[in-house]
C-alpha cells in the first residue's frame, strides 16, 4: 500500500472536522470536485470507506472516525515541528525545463504555490527546443514528452492524457449545436501543427463526412488556443491545456469521446541529482499538485441551449 499524499490528508482532515465537503473546499481554497477526489483517493490507498454521504453534508465512517483522530494528531504535529526544533530552510537552486504547453498553460500557473513553500529555493524555468530534449546543463530536472526511454537517466511517469474536441460556447450557439460528431463538419477545424490530433479522433468516433485535412494550422498551441476561446473553430485539447479554460467556462466539450495521446509526460533526470532535496520535494510537490489538478476535470458538458 502507498502511503497518502499530503493533500489528501488535508483534504480528508477539513472534511471530517466541517462535516463538508462544501466547507472544507471553502477552507482550503480548492473546488469541491477536487475535494471529493482527494477522499477518493485516500480511501483507495487505504483500501477502507472513510466517510459516507448524510443529507447535504458528510458523516465519518466507524473507520473514518478512527483515521481522523489520527490524521489530526498527525498533522498537528507536523505544524508544531519547526517550533520545537530549529530546522534550517530548504534552500539552493532549481532549474526546471519543461515543454511548453505543460509549462504555460499548467506549472506557470501552480508554480507559486511551490515557491510560497519554499521561498528559500531559487527557481529557473526554461524550455527546451524539443518536446523529448532531456540532455545539456541548462536544467536539473525535465519534463518532458515521450515514451519514458531514454537510456542512463532517472525517469518517473508523470501522466498520460485524454484528447477530445473543445470550443467555446459562442461557436457552439453559432453552428445550432453539436448533436452528432458529423454535425463537426459546420465547423473550422484547428490543428496544431498537422491533422494527425483530428484524424485520430474523428477516426476513433467513427466519423463520416468531416474532413480531418480542412481547416487552420496552427505552429504553436498559444494560437490554437486562442483562436478556439475567440470562437474561430473548434480544437483538440486535453486536461493541461484545455483544464482552467474549461473551469472558467472558456471552452465546453461537446463530445465524450476521447482518444489516448501520442505519448506521455515524465520527469527526468540524471541518476546523481535525484536525491538533491529540492529536486525531492519538487517531485512530491509536482505529483500531488497533478493529482489534485487532474481531479478537477469537467466532463462534457454538452451543448448549450
Amino acid at each position: 500500500m502507498r502511503p497518502p499524499s499530503m493533500n489528501a490528508l488535508r483534504a480528508f482532515e477539513a472534511a471530517a472536522r466541517l462535516g463538508s465537503v462544501s466547507r472544507a473546499a471553502g477552507e482550503l481554497n480548492l473546488t469541491r470536485s477536487a475535494i471529493s477526489h482527494q477522499l477518493r483517493l485516500l480511501e483507495q490507498d487505504l483500501e477502507v470507506k472513510l466517510v459516507k454521504r448524510e443529507g447535504r453534508g458528510i458523516a465519518l465512517t466507524a473507520a473514518g472516525r478512527r483515521y481522523a483522530r489520527q490524521v489530526e494528531r498527525a498533522l498537528r504535529l507536523l505544524r508544531e515541528r519547526p517550533a520545537a526544533v530549529d530546522m534550517p530552510a530548504l534552500t539552493g537552486s532549481l532549474a526546471i525545463s519543461c515543454v511548453p504547453g505543460f509549462a504555460s498553460f499548467w506549472l506557470c500557473r501552480q508554480i507559486g504555490d511551490f515557491h510560497a513553500t519554499y521561498p528559500d529555493i531559487q527557481l529557473r524555468i526554461v524550455t527546451p527546443r524539443a518536446l523529448g530534449d532531456v540532455v545539456g546543463p541548462a536544467a536539473d530536472i525535465y519534463i518532458a514528452f515521450g515514451h519514458g526511454d531514454w537510456p542512463d537517466r532517472w525517469v518517473e511517469h508523470l501522466t498520460g492524457l485524454e484528447f477530445f474536441p473543445a470550443c467555446s460556447p459562442g461557436l457552439l450557439n453559432k453552428v445550432g449545436g453539436l448533436n452528432t460528431p458529423e454535425d463537426l463538419a459546420r465547423c473550422t477545424l484547428l490543428h496544431l501543427v498537422d491533422p494527425t490530433d483530428w484524424r485520430r479522433w474523428l477516426a476513433a468516433a467513427r466519423v463520416r463526412g468531416v474532413d480531418p485535412d480542412g481547416g487552420v494550422m496552427f505552429s504553436d498551441i498559444h494560437l490554437a488556443m486562442s483562436a478556439a476561446m475567440a470562437g474561430q473553430g473548434i480544437i483538440i485539447g486535453d486536461a493541461l491545456v484545455c483544464g482552467e479554460a474549461l473551469r472558467q467556462g472558456h471552452l465546453i466539450r461537446p463530445f465524450a469521446q476521447t482518444v489516448s495521446g501520442t505519448g506521455d509526460y515524465y520527469l527526468v533526470a540524471e541518476h546523481d541529482v535525484v536525491d538533491r532535496p529540492e529536486i525531492v520535494v519538487f517531485q512530491t510537490w509536482l505529483r500531488d499538485r497533478l493529482t489534485e489538478d487532474l481531479g478537477t476535470m469537467l466532463p462534457p458538458k454538452g451543448q448549450t441551449p
